[in-house]
């Protein structure tokens, strides 16, 4: 009777918290509040700012003051944004665009909290940005955050998006229906009822709460422009001559501002001293100019209320065109609706102007407004809200006409010569290519086999038993097991081969050769989703093996589609989506592809690389792996490893002795130098795409970051890659022969093994078998560490251990046992080391968590810091 109940209270709340019409609406009136209220925070905190600054241009020189603050708060913003938030660096529209084109941008309350406070410093610092660009991405982060306290569907989280950044841009300029018609036109690609009504509630009580709070957007003198409108069919040549010049500025503020960014890329400098450089070029400039330039939203007054001359018109669009391009490009997060605004103003009011000595029909104030139309739908390529926009500032039904011709033509020549979106080019910039050919619901079908198979696949060897293969699925998870012979894969049994058994009069020591399915369907890492699907469906299969050559490098199966497709829809995964890689090959050699396995090795200290190979190759050998070679050089964080020239003669030189070592040994080996930020990132990006099973690398046994275990590297790869893990602290006696520059021939005399009973131990056994292979001499010491409370020693898991070292790798005269008493695990083992002098410490850690071990005292310091010889730590794979 309980689980009854249990399920119908289940039931209750899952249906009562599903997503529904009347829930959709109410999140958009709270979104609309919500939304209305930070667009006004922001807009008084960068007035008083601005204030601020420029009082204090008239209290100290401005020469000083101005540069002074542009350089403070711009560093202090790019920090807030570096430090706490990335995604809320720039305008905020086009991480807006690519969220709600299911590309999974990080859209939270806390980059809406840095996004909101990093716009106000840059503002105020005085870069001649604007805040609606912030306004549409902070409200779209607090409507993605509020449909995460909810179980929601990915369908309503866009549209609760979607509305928060109508909302947002409603409350920034006062104008719900350009909201509306902003995420319909550039920010949506599909649109359904539903989306379309809360976008609206929300972007009307935006509009309505921004206005009784903050009053007109633009602060225009609407009377004076009123009683000034007028359209007569004789203009109609000034307003398309106006079109055809904004759209041709327009394309050249575009061009410049891709430019821009890909300038401040380059520089060898972060974020901070880029926004904060920005701010200082911002400063002097306008310490240099008049002051109406001191305060941007003056600048809008100056032009539409005013009688400014044609000459400083004039100044203020070359200055405002060239202190844009410089304050966007550095990253600072603000936007471009204003200055684009500004800069159709100043364009409008000069065409206004010879129109008014030639004809004398219209105000150039007129022409102003109709500029600011024209210029901001060719920048931002949305004509319909451009018009809305200075319609709904206005209110003035004679500007409608010129506002259509004029930001018709001028988006038609823009998009003639430079075609889509800004925002669209923006996000290419940053690697993100959004094709909006292709169905949102179909992306995640371009997800390769590579990026959702199990790269961890239990296997079964062909001479096993039919009763070890029942036993094998009853000990695991995994519905269906690759059969492999020398390394090969021969066939596949999956549960439906076990009914042979029942349906035959097969007996269960037959091998399992006898009920596999033979040469199976096996697909390659690249092949693509929909390839994976075709092959399932048409041979009515529920797994395909996946083949690198004749390799078996990981399975895939209908459940992992599946959850693949619900990690896409949750904005988990990132399909279609090429982001900048962390590294870049600029050097690669490689051998046949032979191997049962490869083992990456990190060749990076020239001091002790022969013998990290060493070790590698007796690991390689016994198992019949391939050895990859890597080598990482290290760019600054702010130049694209694809485009920073390298010199990569001192890094060849050195994997030369990894190529001499495989033909030594006779195994495969690869080579590859890559250009890389770190690394970590640059290995676990080897380790994915060279489907690495073994990582070995050099561990210098110590580390001064607070929190690090082992160093910020070892750190990185022990939690993030999914393989085996071994890390070598090579010992005091043979780092002094090294330093010698002795040839060395990495051989081990005694071989230390802690032992305590788990799966660590196991692990460590494994790795013993390769390096007897190649040294017949080497003994191995067993023990375990008993208390002295102790009074029975029981030495089970010692025998267990030798018996298995002798029964499994047939290793019986080089295997001792010594049981030790200490109170103190890591001392007794320490102890032991110097009393036999081993020259060889080997520990192993299960998957799950070899620095949680590291910390608790599983493995502890004390043993690695306390012996002067070598220690191998062998961590296991993890599960994903």
């Amino acid at each position: 009777m309980p689980q009854y109940r249990n399920l119908f209270v289940n039931k209750y709340f899952r249906d009562f918290w599903q997503p529904r019409r009347g829930l959709a609406i109410a999140e958009a009136c709270i979104i609309g509040v919500v939304a209305a209220l930070s667009a006004v925070f922001l807009r008084f905190s960068s007035g008083w700012l601005g204030t601020f600054r420029v009082s204090s241009s008239y209290a100290i020189p401005a020469f000083l003051a101005l540069p002074l603050i542009g350089v403070s708060f711009g560093f202090l913003s790019g920090f807030l944004v570096e430090r706490f938030a990335p995604e809320a660096s720039g305008s905020g529209v086009p991480q807006v665009k690519a969220s709600l084109a299911n590309i999974p941008i990080r859209l939270t309350w806390r980059v809406a909290t840095v996004k909101l406070i990093s716009a106000i410093l840059t503002l105020g610092s005085g870069m001649t940005l604007g805040r609606q660009g912030p306004t549409v991405h902070v409200g779209a982060a607090l409507a993605a955050g509020m449909s995460r306290v909810f179980p929601t569907s990915p369908d309503h989280r866009r549209q609760m998006i979607a509305a928060g950044a109508g909302a947002g841009l409603a409350a920034a300029f006062n104008a719900p229906i350009t909201g509306i018609l902003f995420v319909v036109e550039e920010l949506l690609q599909d649109l359904s009822g539903l989306t379309l009504g809360t976008a609206i509630i929300a972007s009307f009580i935006g509009g309505v709460v921004s206005r009784l709070l903050g009053g007109r957007s633009l602060q225009l003198n609407l009377e004076l422009i009123n009683s000034k409108s007028s359209f007569i069919i004789t203009e109609l040549p000034f307003y398309l001559f106006l079109g055809i010049s904004a759209g041709l500025l327009a394309a050249l503020f575009r061009k410049g501002l891709l430019l821009s960014l890909s300038y401040y890329r380059k520089l060898p400098v972060g974020l901070p001293l880029r926004i904060a450089l920005a701010g200082l070029i911002s400063g002097i400039a306008i310490a240099m100019l008049p002051e109406e330039f001191r305060n941007n939203t003056g600048l809008r007054l100056f032009i539409i209320d005013g009688d400014p001359s044609v000459y400083k018109v004039t100044l203020v669009f070359v200055a405002e065109f060239i202190l844009t391009l410089i304050a966007f490009g550095s990253g600072a997060p603000g936007g471009l609706f204003a200055p684009s605004l500004i800069l159709g103003s100043c364009l409008g009011y000069l065409v206004g102007v010879a129109e008014f000595n030639i004809l004398g029909l219209s105000s150039p104030n007129t022409y102003a407004l109709v500029g600011m139309g024209a210029f901001f739908s060719a920048v931002s390529k949305v004509p319909i809200t451009a018009i809305m926009i200075i319609f709904e500032i206005t209110t003035d039904f004679n500007l409608v006409l010129p506002l259509m011709i004029g930001s018709v033509t001028s988006y038609l020549v823009a998009d003639k010569l430079i075609p889509g979106s800004l925002y669209t080019k923006l996000l290419q910039l940053n690697g993100i290519d959004i094709d909006t050919e292709v169905p949102i619901n179909a992306r995640f079908i371009q997800l390769t086999a590579q990026e959702v198979m199990q790269r961890q696949v239990e296997t079964l060897q062909e001479e096993m038993t039919v009763d070890e293969a029942i036993q094998a699925f009853s000990n695991s998870t995994q519905r269906g097991f690759p059969i492999l012979e020398n390394g090969k894969l021969v066939g596949i049994v999956t549960q439906s081969d076990l009914m042979k058994i029942r349906e035959g009069k097969l007996s269960r020591d037959a091998p399992v050769r006898e009920i596999m399915t033979s040469h199976p369907v096996t697909i390659t890492p690249k092949h693509s989703l929909s390839n994976v699907l075709y092959l399932l469906d048409r041979h009515q299969i529920s797994r395909l093996p996946v083949l690198e050559g004749r390799r078996l490098v990981g399975i895939i199966s209908r459940g992992d589609i599946i959850r693949a497709e619900a990690n896409y829809l949750n904005c988990k995964t990132a399909p279609n989506q090429p982001k900048i890689k962390p590294s870049y090959i600029v050097y690669q050699t490689q051998s046949p592809s032979i191997g049962r396995g490869r083992l990456l090795v990190l060749v990076a200290n020239p001091e002790t690389a022969d013998t990290l190979l060493d070790i590698a190759a007796q690991i390689a050998q016994y198992n019949s792996y391939e050895v990859e070679c890597l080598q990482v050089i290290i760019i600054s964080p702010h130049n694209n490893p694809a485009e920073t020239p390298v010199k990569t003669a001192q890094s060849r030189k050195l994997l030369l002795s990894a190529e001499i070592m495989g033909k030594k040994w006779k195994i495969p080996v690869h080579t590859q130098i890559r250009v890389a930020h770190n690394v970590a990132n640059a290995t676990l990006e080897t380790i994915r795409d060279r489907n690495i099973n073994t990582v070995l690398m050099g561990w210098k046994g110590g580390t001064s970051t607070p929190g690090r275990i082992f160093g910020n590297v070892v750190d990185t790869i022990i939690r993030q890659a999914s393989c085996e893990v071994i890390l070598v602290k090579i010992g005091k006696n043979l780092n002094e022969k090294l330093q010698n520059n002795s040839f060395i021939t990495t051989s081990f005399n005694r071989c230390l093994v802690p032992m305590a009973g788990g799966p660590n131990s196991k692990i460590a056994l494994k790795l013993l078998p390769a390096l007897v292979a190649s040294n017949q001499k080497l003994r191995i010491i067993l023990t375990q560490v008993f208390p002295f409370s102790e009074t029975k020693t029981d030495v089970k898991v010692l025998q267990a251990a030798r018996h298995q070292l002798v029964d499994t790798y047939k290793l019986s005269n080089q295997v001792t046992t010594i049981p030790i008493r200490d109170d103190s695990v890591a001392q007794g083992i320490i102890n032991l080391v110097k009393t036999k002098k081993s020259d060889l410490v080997l520990l192993g850690a299960s998957g799950e968590g070899m620095l949680q071990q590291a910390v608790k005292g599983n493995i502890p310091e004390a043993i690695v810091y306390g012996v002067d010889c070598t220690v191998i730590l062998v961590r296991g794979m993890i599960s994903e």
